[in-house]
């Protein structure tokens, strides 16, 4: 089922799958498992599988809220896999696909570089309209927004960031938490904190995006283009 929730998410590239790998619509396999079941948060984080990437479940809505430890649906992510869809940014390849979606166009009206592929940017450009439309009180976790492509690196380590393929946005900054700002109590742990209205999440949500703030090594102000993982919440 998982594996047939990613081929619905990503149609332009996948053309289907058998009981051990996804399938590319250019006759090329990705094992859908590495076959290491017994992985440590450090290494599912440093070198996921494609199944890992589901270990943690994602909970749209109202669920999901102040994960357990270490519970983080989506921060694993498998590098070939997005870097054959998004392209590898340090080497260019990224940015041939890059456009410009216009921020909040009634409120801001700026631009943004987002990529075109997979309908990332067709997707964000409804998720603004969405927002826009939203009282003013909102304006504040949205203005000015804090950056969408960045070929970059995770902070702290050598992980390409979602930025890099300019599939994510970080909101405004002044209104968010970040796990790796505070301090963990005696016993190591992360409390967690959010000042973000779900209101935004749901809209974020209807369209593909999943939020930092659903990790329990969170970080409120981001979202980034992740339709399987929704899809994923949704199944029996």
């Amino acid at each position: 089922m998982l594996m047939d929730t990613l081929v619905a998410a990503y149609p332009a590239f996948l053309a289907g799958h058998d009981d051990r790998d996804l399938i590319w619509k250019d006759g090329t396999r990705s094992p859908f498992s590495d076959g290491s079941d017994g992985k440590s948060v450090e290494e599912r984080l440093a070198a996921p599988s494609i199944k890992d990437m589901f270990f943690a479940a994602y909970r749209a809505g109202n669920a999901g809220l102040s994960p357990a430890p270490d519970v983080d649906p989506g921060r694993a992510r498998n590098e070939p896999f997005f870097l054959k869809m998004y392209g590898d940014c340090r080497k260019g390849e990224t940015l041939g696909s890059l456009t410009d979606v216009v921020w909040l166009p009634k409120k801001w009206g700026k631009t943004l570089k987002v990529t075109t592929v997979n309908g990332v940017a067709e997707e964000l450009t409804k998720t603004s309209a969405e927002l826009d439309a939203l009282p003013s009180a909102y304006d504040q976790f949205l203005l000015p927004p804090a950056g969408t492509y960045n070929c970059r690196t995770i902070a702290g380590t050598n992980r390409l960031s979602a930025h890099a393929g300019a599939t994510a946005i970080d909101i405004a900054t002044k209104h968010a938490n970040y796990w790796y700002w505070q301090k963990p109590d005696a016993s190591g742990h992360y409390a967690w904190r959010n000042q973000i209205p779900l209101e935004i999440v749901a809209i974020f949500e209807k369209h593909g995006f999943i939020w930092g703030g659903k990790w329990y090594h969170y970080d409120t102000m981001h979202f980034e283009y992740r339709p399987e993982l929704i899809a994923a919440d949704r199944l029996p």
